[in-house]
């Protein structure tokens, strides 16, 4: 039954898309889907992971328009990044791989106006977290049933690629913690379905802008 947590989220991460086409950066890009929903959007796309494997699926599976979409192996706490060069940067569930300072660099690759978008994983650390983590697993259930039940009416599932996990998540306090320090003025919203919702407008008069 392949209902996937991220994918559910993608409409919501889409709809924090700056107007106008622009450049957009897919940090854990996996096999694309996302990158190709961003380039379905009109924006020219980059996706980067570190798995060989993932970038050639992404590659194979092509680009759907009017945006393009490009993918290469790439490590994004050592690899240069474009400063200024991106109006959309998305990180789908990859972010607790590296160090949460990561984000700086990622910050630094937004133009002046430019929205960061990261859909994380982490642990629960207040009651309202926990309570959370008790409705996910009914409404989990249901979601994948409801999936499975599509998937028998419509010939069976697509085949989905998996990529590598990481199963160490750091505790929704530091991630609230970190990003009110090094991104001020972001949002942490936890969602449903143990994942939360990180979001950051890069200010015309950042420090590191211009």
């Amino acid at each position: 039954m392949p209902f996937d947590h991220n994918h559910h989220y993608h409409p919501a991460l889409l709809r924090l898309l700056p107007p106008g086409p622009g450049r957009a950066l897919d940090v854990g890009c996996g096999d694309g889907r996302f990158a190709r929903k961003l380039a379905a959007a009109g924006m020219t796309v980059e996706g980067i992971d570190t798995s060989a494997e993932m970038i050639t699926r992404a590659t194979s599976a092509g680009s759907p328009g009017p945006g393009t979409a490009e993918y290469r192996r790439a490590d994004v706490t050592t690899d240069p990044l474009e400063p200024e060069a991106y109006a959309y940067i998305s990180c789908l569930a990859s972010l607790h791989h590296v160090p949460f300072e990561t984000v700086t660099r990622l910050r630094d690759a937004l133009v002046p106006g430019g929205v960061l978008a990261v859909l994380g994983c982490a642990r629960p650390s207040r009651p309202g977290d926990y309570a959370r983590e008790l409705v996910a697993v009914p409404a989990n259930l249901a979601a994948r049933l409801i999936v499975f039940a599509g998937d028998r009416l419509n010939g069976g599932p697509d085949p989905v690629a998996k990529a590598p996990v990481h199963m160490k998540f750091p505790p929704l306090t530091d991630v609230r913690r970190d990003a009110a320090r090094l991104l001020p003025g972001s949002t942490v919203r936890p969602l449903v379905f143990w994942r939360y919702l990180l979001t950051w407008r890069k200010p015309a008069d950042h420090p590191a802008a211009g």
